[in-house]
């Protein structure tokens, strides 16, 4: 009999010998057993101070702490490099915001910026940043108009070092877990029939019931992902497509109905780390059920959070033994038309009888167009579990709801969570009926009819072939 550590050698040597002849080695293998896997949970306070600009400074600026705003994420490492997912209790971060969070998480997590799958929640009481933007305000001496780049970094850097002290706490992951359940009597879509036959987009986020319209498009279903260790969850994340908001505009900073709905269900299950990503929600709001009073905001939460309790009562758990990040490449192009164009952006911004929203928006549209004249192409990570057993996938700005159903339909043997919210700067990302339908905004700032090119990139990213 050989001796149990002379096996144990030639079982090793032997199958490195088989790898190497044979290709396997890869540096983000696909498979992996489960036992290898581990995640690291980790949050920070990113409240912006009193004064600092709210929704990039189309709204009141801070007066009061309703409730506090955090940075939400997990490492999961196993699979190559490590995947980092972070969702920020941020209205939007923006072109070079966007990089500056995900090159300084990349770097505490080691790895790299386009494995940091970045999300923010959307609520409007909370800041929308944008660094080059700010620095075109500057320059009219218009200093924290858009937001406070001190602020920033110090939110970036509170993050990474919560990120980098996670790492020493990893749990093992051996399961991932999938569940979903309806939420009732919360979104609408902003499109509605009038009794005249007209189609309106007048529904907004507190709008109310108008003229008894149904809820028109919108995914009913929450979804919650989550990670395990044998029998014991670690860490879920939930997404639902609707604006975060019931009232706002006020100066009280909050993370809204949504971040209630979450706390109370991080009070209710106390050892499973609680993530919430708003989901595709550019086109749906709360406006059918909600008038705009601090009445309906614990109404909204509540119904929120029984789509979280019931999705995780319907979660079922099964081994992962696969890990697979794809990430595809979309050079979504800039509008150019009217008030977008170049010159009239800047001439708007030098105006100083023009509105602070108005400039403010000139220097937003600059930054992008600069980015997209760079050639600057933005990311669409999918997340793969389980070979194809389930897929989360980021995709930019306000994307309209069409493209999240879109995208279950791309993969319909999978459960597929989407997340909205990525990289801001687009603004309104509309189907191309909602153009024909009559859609029109001016926080949009790409052209008409870019579904087919959010379509390919959506199946490069999940794997379609």
């Amino acid at each position: 009999m050989r001796h149990p550590r002379v096996f144990r050698f030639l079982l090793v040597s032997t199958t490195l010998l088989w790898t190497v002849c044979f290709g396997v080695v890869s540096s983000d293998p696909p498979r992996a057993r489960a036992a290898e896997y581990r995640v690291a949970t980790f949050e920070a306070d990113v409240t912006v101070p009193l004064g600092h600009a709210c929704m990039g400074g189309g709204v009141a600026d801070a007066k009061e702490i309703v409730d506090p705003l955090f940075a939400k994420g997990f490492v999961l490492l196993g699979s190559g490099k490590p995947i980092v997912l972070v969702v920020l209790d941020w209205c939007q971060c923006n072109n070079d915001s966007y990089d500056r969070w995900r090159d300084v998480l990349a770097e505490a997590a080691g790895t790299t910026p386009e494995r940091v799958l970045l999300s923010t929640v959307h609520q409007h009481d909370a800041p929308i940043c944008d660094l080059t933007a700010q620095k075109l305000l500057d320059g009219f001496g218009l200093k924290g108009y858009n937001c406070d780049p001190e602020f920033h970094e110090t939110a970036v850097q509170r993050t990474a070092a919560a990120l980098r002290a996670s790492l020493g706490s990893a749990r093992r992951v051996t399961h991932f877990g999938l569940g979903q359940a309806k939420v009732e009597k919360v979104a609408s879509n902003r499109r509605v029939v009038a009794p005249d036959g007209q189609i309106t987009w007048n529904r907004g986020s507190g709008s109310g019931d108008m003229y008894g319209a149904p809820d028109g498009e919108i995914d009913p279903w929450l979804k919650t992902i989550s990670l395990w260790d044998g029998g014991r969850p670690v860490v879920a994340w939930s997404t639902y497509a609707v604006h975060p908001m019931s009232y706002y505009g006020k100066g009280g900073v909050s993370a809204d109905f949504v971040g209630m709905a979450r706390a109370k269900m991080q009070k209710e299950h106390p050892d499973v780390f609680q993530i919430y990503v708003t989901g595709c929600g550019g086109d749906t709001t709360a406006g059918k059920y909600n008038t705009g009073a601090p009445e309906n905001r614990p109404v909204l939460a509540d119904r929120v959070y029984q789509g979280m309790e019931a999705a995780w009562k319907a979660t079922q758990r099964q081994p992962l033994d696969a890990v697979e990040l794809r990430v595809a490449k979309m050079p979504l192009p800039a509008r150019d038309d009217g008030i977008y164009r170049i010159d009239e952006m800047k001439r708007i911004l030098a105006d100083g009888k023009a509105g602070r929203w108005q400039r403010i928006s000139a220097a937003l549209g600059l930054s992008w167009r600069a980015r997209v004249d760079a050639g600057h192409q933005l990311d669409l990570p999918c997340l793969d579990l389980g070979g194809g057993r389930a897929m989360y996938l980021i995709m930019p700005a306000e994307t309209f709801v069409g493209y999240q159903l879109a995208a279950q339909k791309l993969r319909p043997e999978s459960f597929v969570a989407v997340a909205g919210f990525g990289d801001g700067a687009a603004g309104y990302i509309p189907t191309d009926q909602c153009w024909k339908d009559g859609y029109n905004d001016g926080y949009c700032w790409v052209p008409k009819m870019t579904e087919a090119m959010m379509t390919r990139s959506m199946a490069e990213a999940m794997g379609v072939k």
